[in-house]
This record gives C-alpha cells, sequence and structure tokens, in this order.
C-alpha cells in the first residue's frame, strides 16, 4: 500500500528504504523483538526478482503491537481505516501512511496460512532470522528458507495471478537449487502452514517422501476462493449463522465510511462521490458474477 502527497520530498524506493531503518531504529528503542520481511531484503537474497517495494513489511511480536503502533504513531504515523468486518476479513496486519513519506508501514502480528497461534508462530519464525545490512542498518531479516516460506504463502493466496506465479516459480527453482525444501518444511510443521504450503512444496519434496498433509483452515480455503470483488463478503454472509446474515448483507449492501476508505485513502466521501464508489462496486461485483459463482462451487 502507499500514500501520497505532493509535498513529499522521498522517492518511493528511497522512502521504502528509509522507513525499514526507522521503523527498526523504534523497535530496538522499545526493546521489541521485529524483523522484515517480503520488500527489498528478500530481493538482495535473491528470493524474488528485482523490483521496487511500496510499502515497508514488518513482522511484530504480536503482544508488543500496541506498543510499536504507540512508538510510530509518535512520529507522525496514522493508522488507515480498515474494514470493521472481522469475519469477512479476518485481520493480520494494521498499515500506517505518513503524510510526509510516500510509504506504508504494514505491522504484521500473524500471517495467513499459518494456523498455530500467533506468538507460537512468532517463536518459531524468530529462531529462523538473519542479520542483513540494508539502508546502512544492520536488519533483521528471515532466513531464506523462511523467506521463503513467507513469500510462497504470500504468492499462494493468490495463486491465480500471473505474478503470483512468476513468484511461485522463481521459489520453487531457489529452493530446489539451494537445497532449503527441508528446512522449509520444518518451520512449515512448526507454524501450522503444511496445508497451506502443500501446493508449492509438495512437488519439490524426493518421491518417496511420505507426508501426512493436514487438510486446511476455513479462513485459508475463504482467502484463496475470494479472487473476485464481492466474494469474501458473499462467502462470509453463506457461511455465517442464519442470526447474523442480516447486519451482514446490511454492511455488504451499505458499507461503512471505513470500509470505503480501506480502498482508497483519498476517497470523496461527499454524496455524490460516495454515489459513484457504490456504483463502482457494484459495476465490478457483477462483472466478476459469473467467475464468482464458479469459484463458489469448489468450496
Amino acid at each position: 500500500m502507499r500514500g501520497e502527497t505532493e509535498e513529499s520530498l522521498l522517492g518511493i524506493p528511497e522512502g521504502v528504504l528509509l522507513g525499514h531503518a526507522l521503523v527498526q531504529r523504534v523497535a530496538d528503542t522499545l526493546g521489541i523483538r521485529s524483523f522484515f520481511i517480503k520488500g527489498p531484503a528478500s530481493v538482495v537474497q535473491g528470493l524474488r526478482q528485482p523490483k521496487t517495494s511500496t510499502d515497508v513489511d514488518v513482522f511484530v511480536e504480536p503482544a508488543d503491537l500496541d506498543q510499536l503502533l504507540h512508538g510510530l504513531r509518535e512520529r507522525g504515523w496514522l493508522e488507515r481505516p480498515v474494514d470493521p468486518d472481522s469475519r469477512t476479513f479476518p485481520k493480520h496486519s494494521v498499515t500506517l501512511h505518513h503524510p510526509e513519506w510516500p510509504c506504508c508501514i504494514d505491522v504484521h502480528f500473524r500471517f495467513p496460512g499459518m494456523e498455530e497461534s500467533a506468538a507460537d508462530c512468532f517463536d518459531v519464525m524468530w529462531e529462523n532470522i538473519e542479520i542483513l545490512e540494508l539502508a546502512g542498518q544492520e536488519l533483521r531479516v528471515p532466513s531464506k528458507p523462511l523467506g521463503i516460506l513467507v513469500l510462497a504463502l504470500h504468492a499462494l493466496r493468490a495463486p491465480h495471478l500471473p505474478a503470483s506465479g512468476r513468484d511461485l516459480d522463481h521459489l520453487g527453482h531457489v529452493t530446489k537449487e539451494q537445497s532449503h525444501v527441508s528446512s522449509i518444511m520444518d518451520i512449515a510443521a512448526s507454524t501450522g502452514s503444511l496445508a497451506a504450503l502443500r501446493p508449492f512444496v509438495e512437488p519439490l519434496l524426493p518421491v518417496d517422501t511420505v507426508v501426512i498433509w493436514p487438510e486446511p483452515s476455513d479462513e485459508w480455503r475463504n482467502r484463496i476462493a475470494s479472487k473476485e470483488p464481492g466474494s469474501a463478503r458473499l462467502i462470509a454472509i453463506l457461511q455465517a449463522p442464519w442470526v447474523d446474515r442480516p447486519h451482514l448483507i446490511l454492511r455488504a449492501v451499505f458499507p461503512s465510511p471505513e470500509s470505503l476508505l480501506s480502498r482508497n485513502l483519498y476517497a470523496d466521501m461527499a454524496l455524490f462521490g460516495r454515489i459513484a464508489q457504490h456504483r463502482g462496486r457494484w459495476g465490478r461485483f457483477l462483472r466478476g458474477l459469473p467467475r464468482l459463482v464458479r469459484d463458489l462451487q469448489r468450496l
């Protein structure tokens, strides 16, 4: 995600690098365990093809989430609006923006696809980090096996996208070439991500490997099935108890201002602006409806 202002003097690449340094300094000052995922570090490690990152992704110990957010707020960072419907959109991170910075900061406290408790997953990941020099500082980043797991889970949330396919192909090549599959499997088992990771890692295993694959969680199945506009809300409505459905339907038809702003921070919230946004939402939903119905049949 990204926030832009005409007054911003930083370019996005410079802002992202300096953002890493800023977050690291805040976390170290407060004594908070954190490390950076995805982004420029993964390119330096060879886990991603060269690309420009548009935000800073930091993973924080769940118990210290509020403390890190407070430290960033003291430096002028503001939380972006978020859809209050946590049933449809289970929360896994908090996004902050700053009027004088060209990038956002995504503070992660859990990661979709990892089914063990957030605290236990963080402890496992903390045992698999390394130091990388970036932005003039020594930053904590995932080891290559953990980095591959995180990037693969991220891509597997939308495997139908061409960019995700390219990322998975590249990660598979690195995994085989550098013999990381065993370490990846160990981390996946400890974080409860074997089910979600299976489409990526199973073809990389030796042919005689026996694995008891768990079933993916409902949350994960819903995420990968939510390919079309409105599909996540429709899935949540269909799976909700009858007593909760009227409220979910109401929120789907008349989304809150926070929901509209979560999509576009600078959305026009005047009457006619909101009408235009509603028309756009319904247009996207109707155009994607045939594919949405097809995808729902696979759940």
